[in-house]
């Protein structure tokens, strides 16, 4: 027969976060890709805590009401775990190695490695090519993560209906969504882009030269923060305070005392992280900065950042290119995109 090619089963991007589950499907035709379903679906507090899922049920619960919301039928999911939770190391193998000889010598390796016992690690590797100046050798790139931090992702999905397809690591796909934002970005060839994710608990650098990652690190800051101030000074429920920070119909005092405040603290935090970098690294400056996650989307944040920090920097929008499915609403999407960098990278998952 063979009239009829045979396309893999959609993949919808699953990211977990501290305070919503983001769901992200897309089709791709040529290299256009056009967003089908999506959904951001807000956690219980402390469901899960710093990037741990506390619990599972509830977790599983709302990715099963985002799947409903998008109006997804995928049945496969791409979800990943957070990088305080791998180890990654770059080892060197011998290039002469077929995949399964290749993958028994990793696993005798993987011990010197990995501070766990190794029955308690999920491992994956992908080489990277030939080691420089050394014909003879690969370098191969390990990542290994506690079973329970798969485990945990994999019972969440399943609770929601779907199956997980693909475990990545977040650091990855962001890597993996950030070709999306090439066109958007004004930098050198060689330059250096630093991708600040600030979630609701977790602050996130990335460190990226020619699409591919140098650096990251990660520091608890973020817009639970705000949320906390908001709920504090103004007497609200958890739920209404983040509604609130979103939709407005606070006191007009909220501006001056309470965002502006979270804003430099933001600054602040941005300005620690790019100080860890440099002082590690050869690097004293970035070309641009990126503010992806919940509180870019914060009117005139990135202005600040650029005029304290003299770099010019924007808004992540990894959808900017992409056409919508008639179930997507732009409006509500325009406002979700920075903090979909994760969930679109997951997403791209479907076409590798």
């Amino acid at each position: 027969m063979g009239l009829i090619t045979k396309s893999q089963p959609p993949l919808v991007g699953v990211d977990i976060s501290s305070t919503a589950v983001k769901l992200l499907q897309l089709s791709r035709a040529g290299n256009r890709y056009r967003v089908e379903h999506y959904a951001v679906e807000p956690l219980p507090p402390n469901a899960v805590v710093e990037k741990n899922i506390v619990e599972v049920e509830a977790v599983g619960e709302a990715i099963r009401r985002a799947m409903a919301r998008s109006g997804s039928k995928a049945r496969y999911a791409a979800a990943a775990v957070a990088g305080s939770a791998v180890i990654t190391k770059l080892i060197p193998m011998p290039a002469d190695l077929d995949e399964d000889d290749m993958e028994s010598q990793i696993e005798l390796e993987a011990v010197n490695y990995i501070p766990y016992p190794i029955e308690e690690v999920n491992l994956d590797f992908e080489v990277l090519g030939p080691m420089p100046g050394n014909a003879e050798m690969v370098q191969v790139l390990l990542a290994a993560s506690r079973s329970e931090n798969v485990e945990t992702r994999t019972s969440a999905l399943e609770l929601g209906g779907l199956t997980a397809k693909v475990m990545d690591v977040e650091a990855f796909a962001i890597e993996n969504a950030f070709a999306l934002l090439g066109e958007t970005l004004n930098v050198p060839r060689d330059g250096v882009v630093a991708l600040v994710d600030v979630g609701a608990t977790m602050t996130t650098l990335n460190i990226l030269r020619n699409g591919r990652s140098l650096y990251n690190r990660e520091q608890v800051f973020g817009g639970k923060q705000l949320t906390d101030e908001v709920m504090r000074r103004y007497g609200l429920s958890y739920e209404e305070a983040g509604l609130a920070k979103r939709q407005g119909g606070l006191p007009e005092s909220y501006e001056i005392e309470v965002l502006e405040p979270f804003k430099e603290a933001l600054v602040q935090q941005i300005s620690r992280l790019l100080q860890f970098f440099y002082a590690g690294s050869e690097f004293n400056r970035v070309d641009q900065i990126v503010l992806a996650g919940g509180c870019a989307s914060i009117p005139g944040v990135a202005d600040m950042v650029e005029e304290q920090l003299g770099v010019p920097t924007v808004v992540a929008n990894p959808l900017a290119q992409m056409t919508l499915g008639p179930r997507v609403q732009a409006h509500a999407l325009a406002q979700d995109a920075p903090a979909l960098m994760i969930a679109a990278g997951l997403a791209m998952r479907s076409f590798d």
